[in-house]
Order: C-alpha cells, then structure tokens, then sequence
C-alpha cells in the first residue's frame, strides 16, 4: 500500500507561501538531502490547483537538474475548478477526490508526495489519508503569508522522526497520533 506524504518549507510563526523569498538562506546540503530523500520515496505527486498551476508554469520550459524528473513523474492535481491539466503526465482528479486517493493509495508503488498545496495537505490530515508530514520548519519568522494551519478541528500527531540542520532548520516527521 502506498503513502500519501507532505514536505513543506514552513517557518517558525507557521508560514508556508512564497517560501523562495524567505527559506532559500537555510537551505545546505543537509536539506537538500532530506529533499531528494522525499523526491526518491516517491513514484508520483499530489497538487492542489495553486500549487499546480505555479509548477505547471515553470518546469516544463525549465533547464533546472530537477526538470526531467518533475516533468517525467506522474502528477495528479486534486481540483474541482480546472477543467483540465495539461502539464505533462498530469491527471486531473475532482468530485469525490478523497475516494479517489484511497484508491490510488491502493495501488502499488512508491510514496505519492506532495509538495506545497498546504489547503490539500490540511483537507487530507483532517480526513486521515495524509500518512507523514514531513516540516523543515526554519528559525524565522516570516509574519506575514499563508499558514499551514487555520482555525479547524484538532488532529493528533504523532513525531517519527526529527533532526537539527546545521542551519538551525528542524526537520521533523509526523504521523496521525491516531493512525
């Protein structure tokens, strides 16, 4: 059975937009392990539309070393606003998406990971199909984007796993504490 997991740069006041204009001075070789770790154990990625819609517009014209692989992987944006995706490899998912991902969690392979979409990454958490957490959580605070979490039902963690980056960054793991 495969795993649903997130990665995402959040700084310490709990911010996960825009993390280029405020992470990228932590980021080392100790990070960029424990990103390519997440990107291995993974055989696809989830989108939510935003997130997706940003990707879309840049990787496939990009000649980052990362191109090849976000562009080859297959990809599946969770929306009930697009009508289509048409970045490679991509399959749009909407109606009874959470159906639709115990399904895909299902099948055999490796990880599905996500990457940014933080309002999908919640939607999932809540209703239990989200099963790590992964938050490089970053020793600044931002004060002012889009948060992780809003005002919502409480959700039990569980951490599996955490490790102090030379840079002050944490990066810690979480399962559902009732999972």
């Amino acid at each position: 059975m495969r795993k649903i997991v997130s990665g995402l740069f959040i700084s310490l006041d709990g911010v996960v937009e825009a993390p280029d204009q405020w992470h990228l001075s932590y980021f080392n070789d100790e990070m960029g392990e424990a990103v390519e770790a997440l990107l291995e154990g993974s055989d696809a990625m989830l989108f939510g539309r935003r997130t997706y819609e940003e990707f879309a517009a840049y990787w496939p014209t990009s000649t980052d070393e990362l191109a090849d692989r976000m562009n080859g992987i297959p990809k599946y944006v969770v929306s009930n606003t697009l009508t289509s995706a048409e970045w490679q490899n991509s399959t749009l998912i909407s109606g009874d998406v959470y159906k639709e991902l115990a399904r895909l969690k299902q099948q055999p392979g490796k990880n599905l990971g996500i990457t940014g979409s933080g309002t999908l990454v919640r939607s999932l958490l809540r209703e239990g199909l989200l099963d790590e957490l992964h938050l490089l959580v970053h020793p600044i605070v931002v004060g002012a984007g889009k948060r992780l979490f809003d005002d919502g039902p409480q959700v039990p963690l569980r951490l599996t796993g955490s490790r102090t980056f030379s840079t002050g960054v944490l990066n810690l793991t979480y399962e559902r504490a009732d999972a």
